[in-house]
């Protein structure tokens, strides 16, 4: 069984993206209170990257901001790739399979501002954010330059179906 349920808080505003064939999509980063305190006292947190696709990704980077607090399920998905100077790298996300608001939409505001001390952790996943504004509508999209997978060559087709 591959299950994960986390509570934790956005580290960044997530932001909406789309693969070529124009399937949204969302990665971003939740921090994780541990449940104890190390020597000094103090509670540390660990950094879980997410991902998420189409509706799910619409609303989550519609509705969410730094310092929001989600509760996620999902699985642990793996992944490698070779980087531009040859070397394995390897990735770990949770792919995001159901999640829940924790605060109401009052709270969530207040949070997103009260938390800018949140780090951002750097991930592999840090794509330039390009606007395609032709026919006035306005996307982000994925710049296949800093895309660590872009060295495959082999394009990947993802079918809307697949999960229906």
């Amino acid at each position: 069984m591959n299950k994960v349920v986390l509570v934790g808080r956005l580290t960044a505003k997530p932001e909406l993206r789309y693969t070529p064939s124009n399937v949204a999509f969302v990665r971003f980063t939740v921090a994780v209170n541990r449940p104890f305190s190390n020597k000094d006292g103090n509670r540390e947190a660990d950094f879980i990257n997410v991902v998420c696709w189409r509706n799910q990704a619409e609303t989550i980077a519609k509705y969410f901001d730094k310092g929001n607090l989600i509760s996620l399920e999902g699985r642990i998905q793996t992944g490698s790739y070779d980087d531009k100077d040859g070397n394995k790298r390897y990735t770990t996300d949770v792919a995001l399979e159901n999640f829940e608001f924790v605060e109401s939409k009052n709270a969530r505001a207040q949070s997103s501002s009260n938390y800018d001390y949140i780090p951002e952790e750097p991930t592999p996943y840090d794509y330039q954010n390009n606007n395609n504004n032709s026919n006035n509508n306005q996307q982000n999209s994925v710049d296949v330059a800093n895309d660590p997978f872009a060295e495959f060559g082999d394009s990947v087709t993802i079918d809307d179906n697949f999960l229906d």
